[in-house]
């Protein structure tokens, strides 16, 4: 090969590696194996090596080079790289809004909306096409040169080319842009970050090597980035997707950029266009909702006012601009203080101090109290009343207070200790030996009994339609209710002299009581309240006695038999149906009229698989796909681990598919699942 040849087959191999380069890190595609890729680099680095003098700073071979810095050199932002304040609500983004409109009165004001992902900003400077500088935001006037670190990231192309052309109306931009290409500056922003796929591997492997993991995929990146040695920030696996284009090209709005910059090389969120502020709240809850399937970590959405016009003339407020706003999710964890701890007794007597909180938003919700779980967990967490605490609530999970912030102390805190007699029936409470939990050992506690109430008439129990708590409890201060048989005897004329009772809702109650008298076996086990009978444990006993007489009359031996059931269980299952006051409750419910129906065979084809459901399923609830499992041998459970057998994913699934995924659980679809259960 002559060296003009050589010449040509340098730049035509750097051509098809940056093509390649594009369809996989912007659009996700692949023409050819990651080996091919490798087979074409390396014989550009044997050229390039053999023909030193045409190599040129934008050439593939070049993204890790360098010898390590001794500091990082300055960079003077030619416009600042501002913050962006956050909005946590829907009333705060309305807010924001009518702000906006009290500023440019007149003004229409539409919306573009992106993901707000969780990385490390940084712009690119590109001179006649070419990858010049990068550097990290720093102070938004000043950052760092960590120009060398960028070029080692793949989906950062060296060198601009329109990779596809423009919409049609946008064509005196793209005339623009190919001259700037040419010879020009060109400025691009965007967000360093790692996917949670990698950062688990990466943290993998630090563990294998007996060195520390990192915390979070940011704090890796950022910290990737700002390494001395290029090597080291070459060595992770760091993605770059772009938000941004500060040069002026003819760009009238932020969403021509998300056009712009694709078309560019560059990897970015195609967003949405808004023309209401309700167009946004539903993209906001729409983004949260799937959050947990994104390969990346979000913390929110950016609104930026799209006309670039009005967003310039809005101006900035101290270090953010008035034109966007970052709507976060709602955290699930925030700081407040603890006004009061009180006692709450429960249907079996364990007592539970529960913390009464200055009201704080955590995970959309305004939380007013939070468990603390028992005696041992405050003195843990050495709580006193008036600390400053971190709550934490996770999904539906009845929100804890999981730290103390001591620091914040002012001296009139007040120490908490544990009462020795019920808050309510004042009967002296009981700690069982090995226990942690307190208990009140009065079976005709008040408190017990109302708790118990709420228990028979849940959604897993008797599932009565208009029959809640609120409802429940109104019914007991009436004297209307004492147990659970005199529900079943309720009459319209009863219920219409009520507060909040007419005669059609009185009469739909009514009419949903006597529709829950038909109960399943199952139900009616789950009803009584056993301590240690949960959901599955009632199935298990339904299954095996087929009727309520052969269990009440069952052995512990017997019941031990049953797999599941151990020891402590048994006792407690055997011990309720030796008490008097037990045996009686069951029999008023048959005298008024309770029909138990016997469980339905199960079947075998399923036997012994677990299986976890997530998402929305299509072709039946979720109790029915329940129910049809344990009917062929198998046990839906709530959450993902090592036992889980198979993991089915309806529609818009939630953190449950990446956690399978980790685990390596059978993952199958709704068709899938169908087919399993024919």
């Amino acid at each position: 090969m002559t060296k003009s040849e050589a010449k040509k087959r340098i730049e035509k191999l750097k051509k098809v590696i940056a093509h390649h380069r594009y369809l996989y890190h912007v659009l996700d595609k692949q023409e050819i194996s990651p080996d091919a890729l490798d087979s074409l680099k390396h014989e550009l680095y044997l050229l390039e090596q053999k023909y030193p003098e045409f190599i040129t700073p934008d050439s593939p071979t070049q993204r890790v080079g360098g010898k390590p810095l001794d500091k990082f050199e300055k960079v003077r932002h030619s416009v600042p790289m501002l913050s962006i304040e956050d909005i946590f609500s829907e009333e705060e983004l309305r807010d924001w809004v009518e702000y906006l409109k009290k500023l440019a009165p007149g003004e229409k004001i539409d919306f573009f909306c992106e993901l707000k992902i969780d990385g490390f900003a940084i712009t690119l400077i590109y001179k006649n096409g070419v990858f010049v500088k990068g550097a990290t935001r720093g102070d938004g006037r000043v950052g760092e040169d960590v120009t060398q670190n960028l070029k080692t990231i793949e989906s950062i192309p060296l060198s601009l080319s329109l990779h596809h052309p423009l919409p049609l109306e946008m064509k005196d931009i793209e005339e623009r842009l190919k001259k700037l290409i040419k010879k020009g500056e060109i400025e691009i922003r965007g967000e360093v970050y790692m996917t949670k796929k990698d950062f688990e591997k990466f943290n993998k492997e630090r563990e294998r090597k007996g060195e520390p993991t990192f915390s979070n995929p940011r704090n890796l990146a950022a910290g990737s980035i700002r390494q001395l040695d290029p090597k080291l920030a070459a060595s992770r696996p760091l993605r770059f997707l772009a938000y941004d284009l500060i040069t002026d090209v003819g760009q009238v709005t932020h969403s021509q950029e998300h056009k712009i910059l694709p078309a560019l090389g560059f990897k970015t969120d195609p967003g949405k266009e808004c023309k209401t502020i309700d167009e946004v709240v539903d993209f906001w809850r729409e983004v949260s909702k799937k959050r947990d399937t994104l390969p990346f970590q979000i913390d929110g959405i950016v609104v930026n006012v799209n006309n670039n016009a009005l967003f310039q003339k809005l101006g900035v407020a101290g270090k953010s601009p008035r034109g966007v706003r970052a709507l976060k999710f709602s955290p699930q964890q925030a700081t407040t203080r603890i006004l009061d701890i009180k006692l709450q007794v429960g249907r079996t007597g364990a007592i539970t101090p529960v913390a009464f909180l200055k009201p704080v938003q955590v995970g959309g919700t305004t939380i007013t109290r939070a468990t603390l779980h028992n005696e041992d967990q405050i003195k843990r967490l050495g709580v006193k009343i008036g600390d400053t605490v971190i709550v934490e609530r996770a999904g539906d999970v009845i929100p804890a207070v999981v730290k103390v912030l001591p620091e914040l102390r002012t001296g009139k805190e007040k120490t908490f200790r544990m009462p020795r007699f019920c808050p309510v029936c004042k009967t002296k409470l009981t700690k069982p030996q090995g226990e942690v939990v307190w208990r009140c050992p009065n079976p005709n506690c008040p408190a017990r009994k109302r708790e118990f109430l709420h228990h028979f008439v849940s959604k897993k129990a008797f599932d009565i339609e208009g029959l809640g708590p609120k409802i429940v409890d109104q019914l007991v201060e009436e004297n209307l209710i004492s147990q659970p048989s005199d529900i079943f005897t309720l009459k319209e004329g009863d219920l219409i002299p009520l507060e909040r009772f007419a005669e059609k809702s009185a009469k739909n109650l009514v009419s949903a009581i006597q529709k829950s008298k038909k109960i399943p076996l199952a139900r009616f086990i789950y009803s009584l309240g056993i301590r240690h009978v949960g959901e599955e444990t009632a199935i298990d006993l339904a299954q095996y006695f087929g009727d309520i007489e052969k269990l009440k009359k069952a052995s512990k031996e017997e019941l031990e038999k049953i797999p599941d059931i151990g020891p402590e269980v048994a006792d407690s299952i055997y011990k309720f149906f030796r008490s008097p006051d037990n045996i009686q409750l069951i029999e008023n419910l048959l005298k008024v009229g309770i029909k138990i129906i016997p469980p339905e065979k199960f079947g075998t084809k399923l036997k012994g698989k677990k299986f976890v459901l997530t998402g929305t399923l299509e072709s039946m609830t979720r109790a029915e796909a329940e129910r049809r499992i344990r009917l062929l041998g198998g046990h839906p459970s709530s959450s993902v681990s090592k036992e889980t057998d198979f993991l089915v994913v309806g529609k818009n699934p939630g953190s449950k598919l990446d956690k399978a995924k980790k685990l390596g659980v059978k993952i199958i679809t709704e068709k899938e699942f169908l087919a399993l259960i024919k």
